[in-house]
């Protein structure tokens, strides 16, 4: 891992007990207030292996992300919001989280048909979003080639419930807890 990037996983805190008792929220905010941390964190999660034509990211976090890494590589921005945010006839999908239930939306014509898509999101958690927001790319029409996010935790298995149900879309995380 090169300095800057071991410098950007430093800036990552630990909340405990939030936003429940016994879940230890990892807290990317004071890494993307710091200029370089964000910059290489951002260059870094372009997998080296896919070619995209798009990039989607899931709100809140993986938008930040997601919009940063398109802009940096001239390509377009898909946004997966959370259920009712969106204005145009949508796409929605329900999903368990670590702590709850949410549902997440795209716009039916969000993609051309075929567009290969890299979606982003900050943090791999048990997968749900994930895997949520890989089935809405493609009922718009996407074909998704990779899932990239900033951190995951390892002890939910997220990484497992991806290719479980998605085994040709690689997955890459920067960090690890």
């Amino acid at each position: 891992m090169s300095d800057s990037l071991s410098a950007a996983r430093d800036l990552i805190r630990v909340i405990p007990d939030y936003p429940l008792p016994g879940i230890r929220f990892q807290d990317l905010t004071p890494l993307l207030s710091d200029g370089s941390a964000f910059s290489a964190v951002v260059h870094a999660l372009k997998p080296q292996t896919e070619r995209f034509d798009v990039i989607a990211g899931i709100e809140a976090r993986g938008f930040i992300f997601a919009a940063a890494l398109a802009h940096s590589l001239s390509l377009g921005f898909i946004p997966i919001r959370k259920k009712g945010k969106l204005p145009f006839l949508t796409h929605a999908e329900s999903y368990g989280l670590e702590y709850g239930q949410d549902v997440i939306q795209i716009h039916q014509d969000a993609l051309s048909p075929g567009s290969r898509v890299l979606l982003i999101d900050d943090v791999l958690a048990t997968g749900g979003t994930a895997v949520a927001g890989i089935r809405l790319l493609q009922r718009a029409g996407g074909h998704v080639v990779g899932f990239s996010s900033v951190l995951e935790i390892t002890g939910l298995s997220g990484r497992e419930v991806i290719t479980a149900a998605y085994p040709k879309i690689s997955t890459h995380s920067l960090f690890k807890v």
